[in-house]
């Protein structure tokens, strides 16, 4: 009766379990995981939800692409991005979607038939799998390798390449290993692409979010390859419940063309962004500037208490992280991730094991940077006092009597 896409194991694993029952059980838990700003404890710009209530958002004008005010305020914003080098961007060549979920959908169906190949980074965001599904669409990985920084295995992509591929997907700066696109490594994805006819998906919702001095480049000025490149309110201002993102398309003229209108009778399918929220969104961008604000401070005030904790231990250490707001821990690889991660919550602590987001070996925990510091700073040390006693634990049940 259910179509072979949605046939996914739907039996929760150990953790979900365990969760289930830490939650039912009403004891207190310290979320390591909380990625949601809309309940970490910062504060929203006062009237901001009056831009909702425009006389103008009562009246339907559909519009495939989205309105042209509200394409025009992403074109402003990436203008403002560097005023000594302002981008020069069409409005003509955004498309709104409610999400970048959904965007991908919308790229999956203009790039591939059944069957076609979508090339993904790997460790990156367990969503990019289930999007996959149910566009019929298969998701190859290609590494993220580590060594002090993380690098894409070039040599190993390429030979990933094959008359399936379609598309190579980019996560800039990747979640959760928060690592940019080197420019080296985009220069040479470019030319892979228009070498075999492929276009390039780039996710930038973690773009402004850079831990170090450098200003990160967008992909939206990129032309040699067809480029796609994807951003949204839920990052870059803090307003997921606001449902609204974009791409913008770039690339050789006519691949653009082409692109932008099969892309338009998709949206034109959907009409999935709300008017009020289109009409406000001048408004809503402004208030990245105050939410960036306090993400970062908070972000760069849990990277030092973590860096404090880590320097009185030395079994756990953290990878290095460029941008976004998590990080990842390597932990002793006595267990399996899943077993720490179900050992920590039932002393009341929740993490995300590593192979959540497809790391190839154990000894890897994600965690969040922006819980309120005192429970971050709290979590964290729970975190650390237990991993010797998990370890030496299991240490004791491999030795055996």
């Amino acid at each position: 009766m259910f179509s072979d896409r949605s046939r996914w194991d739907l039996a929760p694993n150990r953790l979900t379990r365990a969760l289930a029952d830490h939650q039912g059980s009403g004891r207190p838990l310290l979320d390591l995981t909380l990625s949601n700003p809309t309940l970490s404890s910062f504060q929203y710009p006062q009237g901001l939800l009056a831009s909702l209530s425009q006389p103008a958002a009562i009246e339907y004008h559909p519009a495939p692409r989205g309105l042209r005010s509200a394409r025009k305020a992403i074109v402003d914003l990436y203008r403002e991005r560097d005023p000594a080098r302002p981008l020069a961007i069409d409005p003509d060549h955004v498309c709104l979607t409610a999400s970048t979920s959904e965007a991908y959908s919308f790229l999956f169906r203009l790039l591939c038939n059944s069957g076609d190949e979508v090339l993904a980074p790997a460790p990156s965001y367990p969503l990019f799998q289930f999007l996959a599904d149910i566009n019929d669409v298969r998701m190859v990985h290609y590494p993220l390798l580590y060594d002090h920084g993380w690098y894409i295995d070039i040599h190993a992509l390429e030979q990933r390449i094959t008359t399936a591929t379609r598309a190579i997907l980019l996560v800039h700066p990747n979640n959760p290993t928060g690592s940019y696109v080197r420019r080296e490594e985009a220069a040479t994805l470019t030319r892979l692409c228009s070498a075999h006819n492929l276009a390039l998906i780039v996710d930038e919702v973690f773009l402004d979010y850079n831990l170090g001095p450098a200003h990160p480049v967008t992909f939206v000025a990129n032309h040699d390859a067809l480029t796609f490149t994807l951003n949204g309110l839920s990052k870059l201002c803090a307003l997921p419940q606001m449902k609204l993102a974009w791409i913008v398309a770039s690339g050789p003229a006519h691949l653009t063309a082409d692109a932008l209108a099969r892309l338009e009778v998709i949206a034109d399918t959907y009409l999935s962004v709300s008017t009020p929220v289109q009409l406000a969104l001048p408004e809503l961008l402004q208030a990245r500037h105050h939410m960036r604000t306090q993400l970062m401070e908070r972000i760069f005030a849990n990277l030092q208490e973590l860096d404090r904790q880590l320097a009185a231990q030395t079994l756990c250490s953290r990878l290095q992280v460029e941008g976004g707001w998590y990080t990842v821990l390597r932990v002793p690889a006595i267990r399996s991730d899943e077993d720490l991660a179900v050992c920590l919550l039932e002393r009341g602590v929740l993490v995300h094991p590593g192979h959540f987001y497809d790391f190839d070996s154990n000894g890897f925990i994600v965690i969040s940077l922006i819980l309120p510091e005192p429970g971050f700073a709290q979590a964290l040390g729970s975190v650390l006092k237990a991993v010797p006693g998990l370890t030496a634990f299991s240490q004791l049940r491999t030795a055996g009597p």
